[in-house]
């Protein structure tokens, strides 16, 4: 049975680098700043999932303003610790995006070609705007010029997990994000 303090997993931290307490405190933040920022616009969120689920659902808790939601999904880890290659789009979107105001949500920008591949697609669908909300940026790792219109939290170059965040599908349920110790994914 899990312990009270979460899941067993947490032991599989080297240490946590936003609390649980900060994401809520932030994610309030950036609720706040998009309700502002669309107030009287009907909006569409499209979240990168897996990775930007429990980051979109909580967002999505904050908003105000009217919205529809969809997902896709798009790879570039390929079971790995680090973005390899090109960004691959597996599932596409089922809304139209013509005319809508698109917020993309991901969890993290790392190297910037996912999020440059995917709101370069939703703009070649003509949305009347893209701007982008990630939980994490990692500036250290980019490889595209690319920067989010909003940002949770600037990390360093470590590898994490936790809050949607995995490795191998797994540490995604940790309530926080945490640098995984390297025994578990240096195999």
């Amino acid at each position: 049975m899990p312990s009270p303090k979460g899941p067993p997993e947490l032991k599989h931290l080297d240490h946590i680098l936003v609390s649980q307490l900060a994401i809520k405190r932030r994610i309030a933040e950036l609720g706040a700043q998009l309700n502002h920022d669309y107030a009287k616009k009907d909006l569409m969120v499209v979240a990168i999932v897996n990775g930007a689920l429990i980051f979109t659902a909580d967002l999505l808790r904050q908003m105000r303003s009217p919205l529809r939601l969809d997902c896709l999904r798009a790879s570039s880890y390929h079971s790995g610790t680090r973005a390899v290659g090109e960004p691959r789009i597996v599932d596409q979107m089922k809304l139209d995006v013509k005319d809508q105001h698109v917020l993309l949500v991901d969890d993290i920008l790392d190297t910037g070609k996912t999020l440059a591949a995917v709101a370069g697609l939703i703009k070649s669908k003509g949305a009347a705007s893209v701007k982008t909300c990630v939980l994490l940026d990692k500036k250290a790792r980019r490889a595209v010029p690319f920067e989010a219109d909003y940002v949770g939290f600037e990390i360093p170059n470590e590898f994490v997990v936790g809050y949607g965040l995995d490795f191998n599908e797994r540490y995604r349920n940790l309530p926080c994000i945490g640098v995984l110790k390297p025994k578990y994914y240096a195999a």
